[in-house]
């Protein structure tokens, strides 16, 4: 089974007419999973709804107590995607357990997003990586500790 962590993130963002702005509201993941059809067990725990940039260490120590107890060994987390880096270095004293995160720079509630692919992507990644912690972005799968996000492109690449 996968267990699937939500933070928040653009990933999750919408648009508030009453605070005429986007917000991190409620996880669509679960929907698209059920919209793909997906045939592998998972579960879904939303853990907050927060932007990356206002996670504090308290929020980062209630997603390693979250891993950390979870009964599953595959995980994916939905996160931001300013400070995965940061929730990773803190997620790689785990040493039993393949972690994924994974977030999106366009919204789910986009109609061109990136958000779908990237979710595909860190399910499979989840299943077939080595234990360890890893980010997924972009098509690609980066060892937490070997990547950054480049702003001027809005991906992940290398940390080289």
């Amino acid at each position: 089974m996968i267990h699937i962590f939500t933070t928040g993130g653009s990933i999750d963002k919408t648009y508030s007419t009453v605070e005429s702005d986007f917000v991190v509201g409620e996880s669509h993941i679960a929907a698209l999973l059920n919209e793909a059809n997906v045939n592998l067990l998972y579960r879904v725990t939303e853990l907050f709804r927060k932007d990356s940039l206002v996670i504090d260490d308290a929020d980062r120590a209630l997603i390693l107590q979250s891993v950390r107890l979870s009964s599953s060994d595959q995980i994916v987390i939905t996160h931001g995607t300013d400070t995965m880096v940061k929730t990773a270095s803190v997620l790689s004293t785990i040493a039993d357990k393949t972690i994924v995160i994974t977030g999106a720079i366009r919204p789910t509630s986009f109609k061109v997003t990136d958000a779908v692919f990237n979710i595909g992507c860190s399910i499979i990644a989840a299943q077939v990586l080595s234990l360890g912690v890893y980010i997924v972005m972009n098509g690609r799968v980066f060892d937490w500790d070997k990547t950054r996000k480049d702003h001027e492109t809005n991906q992940y690449v290398d940390s080289h």
